[in-house]
């Protein structure tokens, strides 16, 4: 008897929102087959023409599969087109495209013309008529995948090829915390003075999963470091001070706790291009960032202007229906910026009239997400917040912008996703934290600490 394959073929009917999520996942199921309903394109060719961030990624879903499909003869189309390999792969999988309108005659399936009845239905068909080849429908949607096992679907599952974590718990947060004493655990060590600055070298049996730029503090609030190199023996780590790292500021901002020391020594270090701070609400992200930027801009002179950008809310990702010009229609989205602004002049004779001598000084621009592809940013600070609500391919395309001398300042909570196609382990912010975290001009700081108020930090722990 024919040893069975490892890997047996397999099925997978795609939703139409796993293509808005990401338009070539049809490519990524290695040597499985895979259906795209004709459903599916009745709703990207619907979604094509509206007014909105998804109606692009509608049109790139569509382009890439006529690239494959576009050869093909209807025959072919039933028998199913063979897919382009992927790296290594040794074979492809073969693209289908099932007409599903005439399938809800031919099985029990779940009654109606709903889009959503219609992909499961077609999934039902498949999995009558190709058993036991195992059928399995992917989409995003958790209610569609509960009908679909009511309905009586033995596999549905998420698309999972772009998550690097399973759980939003496991994050990378920048910084390892030594419980207890930090010297009492690593001994006697190699030391060396270049200058001003200490550095230690520690054996790489202490930290055997660190990572470039990760700091290192303890339970004591004795020591605080950061990893600056790492060998297959050693690990080089450059000591800060504990004391010292507090008392670092940035216009006349003082850290509240370790976090946003860390997060503000990260912030002022010209060496780091990418700056990516995660938190609760109220953790200081954005105030100290804003802080940070006015400090180099308009103090050291290391940057000529600062921008700042974030992705619209998806009830208004148009922004043509207020008055104005682009940075006054993104004024009302980027009112955290305009806060912190006062915040940091409050004490001003005439804080009104600071702040708008600071944006002038500053050069500090309002700029729409939607209109950042295809720029060439260069020698500015840009500050993206709120890029939790951000896609990868959407950050992507904004890291990609910043040209010689920019610095990339990412802030976000991974609890406020607006966007319906996107999770904590899904979203954007989630991905460039785990892609960078090895990264030699990147700095990842999760500010652990709710520091606006004793009732927001309440909130944040109880509601």
């Amino acid at each position: 008897m024919a040893r069975r394959k490892s890997k047996e073929k397999k099925i997978y009917v795609l939703d139409t929102n796993i293509l808005l999520h990401e338009p070539f996942a049809f490519l990524n199921f290695q040597e499985h087959d895979v259906v795209i309903p004709m459903t599916v394109l009745e709703e990207l060719d619907h979604i094509k023409d509206r007014n909105k961030d998804v109606s692009r990624d509608a049109r790139v879903a569509i382009r890439a599969l006529e690239d494959v499909l576009k050869d093909a003869s209807p025959d072919q189309m039933l028998q199913g087109v063979a897919m382009p390999r992927q790296g290594e792969q040794k074979q492809g999988g073969h693209l289908f495209i099932v007409n599903d309108h005439h399938i809800t005659d031919e099985i029990p399936g779940l009654p109606g013309g709903e889009n959503d009845h219609l992909i499961i239905n077609t999934a039902l068909y498949l999995q009558r008529e190709k058993s036991p080849t195992k059928v399995i429908l992917v989409t995003k949607d958790i209610n569609m995948r509960l009908k679909a096992k009511g309905a009586g679907l033995k596999l549905v599952e998420d698309y999972r090829t772009d998550q690097l974590i399973d759980d939003v718990r496991f994050l990378y947060k920048g910084y390892y915390k030594f419980p207890g004493d930090f010297w009492s655990q690593v001994g006697e060590c190699r030391t060396e003075n270049e200058g001003r600055e200490t550095y230690h070298y520690v054996s790489r049996s202490i930290l055997p999963n660190a990572y470039l730029n990760e700091y290192l503090i303890d339970e004591v609030e004795g020591f605080a470091g950061k990893v600056v190199a790492i060998t297959d023996k050693e690990i080089r780590i450059i000591d800060f001070g504990y004391e010292r790292l507090m008392h670092r500021h940035a216009w006349g901002i003082h850290p509240k706790n370790i976090y946003q020391a860390m997060a503000m020594q990260a912030l002022l270090d010209p060496q780091m291009d990418l700056v990516i701070l995660t938190g609760p609400a109220g953790c200081g992200k954005t105030l100290i960032a804003l802080a940070a930027a006015l400090e180099l801009v308009i103090e050291k002179g290391m940057y000529d202007k600062v921008i700042v950008t974030r992705n619209t809310p998806e009830i208004a990702e148009s922004i043509g229906f207020l008055p104005g010009t682009e940075e006054e229609k993104m004024a009302p989205w980027l009112a955290a910026i305009t806060d912190s602004l006062e915040v940091l002049h409050k004490t001003d004779e005439h804080p009104h009239a600071s702040v708008n001598y600071i944006m002038e000084k500053a050069n500090i621009q309002f700029k729409s997400v939607n209109f950042m592809r295809g720029r060439s940013i260069q020698n500015a600070i840009v500050i993206l917040d709120e890029c939790q609500n951000l896609s990868a391919a959407q950050l992507k395309t904004i890291i990609t912008r910043c040209g010689e001398g920019t610095k990339l300042i990412c802030s976000g909570n991974l609890s406020q996703i607006d966007s319906n196609y996107l999770t904590a382990v899904t979203s954007g912010l989630t991905y460039i934290v785990e892609r960078f975290k090895n990264f030699e001009g990147s700095t990842t700081i999760n500010l652990n600490g709710v520091v606006r108020s004793r009732l927001a930090s309440f909130a944040e722990a109880n509601l």
